[in-house]
């Protein structure tokens, strides 16, 4: 069963800055699964540990494939602060991984490629639209409200956030 289809027209429900953190990985050898297997465990861990703490800053995620060697995870954080801070707290699971990817690095196990974009984004600079779709990206994140609430373009959507 998928998800329920919010009918006709919505928009995210965000308010102020976002931070938007795509993260990724690629199977340089897919043989290699000792190489690239800690580094893919790893991340759902991380999104269980921050999905479960609310004041993580951790707003929503999506994961995406991007081919037979790629995947992609697009998450939204309520600050770039919060990312950082999570990113470099002794007692979370991110440290541990970390350490142990750059270990194998040092090591010469190149079979594993990582990759990641940070993007903070200021309140009035996005917008979205929702068209008959379960809620999605920054919507899912945030929840979903009527489009008329912003406007009824694009155009208008800005221009709404940045008043």
């Amino acid at each position: 069963m998928g998800a329920s289809i919010n009918q006709g027209r919505t928009t995210a429900a965000a308010e102020g800055e976002i931070t938007v953190f795509l993260i990724g990985m690629r199977f340089t050898n897919l043989l290699a699964v000792r190489s690239w297997f800690p580094v893919f465990r790893a991340m759902p861990g991380m999104l269980r540990e921050l999905s479960q703490d609310k004041d993580s800053g951790l707003l929503g995620y999506r994961l995406l494939r991007g081919g037979l060697r790629d995947i992609h995870i697009v998450q939204y954080w309520s600050s770039h602060e919060k990312l950082l801070a999570y990113a470099s707290a002794s007692d979370g699971s991110h440290r541990p991984a970390w350490a142990a990817f750059n270990r194998r690095l040092r090591a010469g196990r190149d079979k594993v490629g990582f990759w990641h974009e940070t993007y903070v984004v200021p309140a009035g600079r996005y917008e979205s639209v929702y068209v008959n779709m379960p809620e999605s990206g920054l919507g899912a994140a945030t929840g979903v409200i009527p489009v008329g609430r912003r406007g009824e373009t694009a155009a208008q959507r800005l221009a709404a956030r940045g008043a």
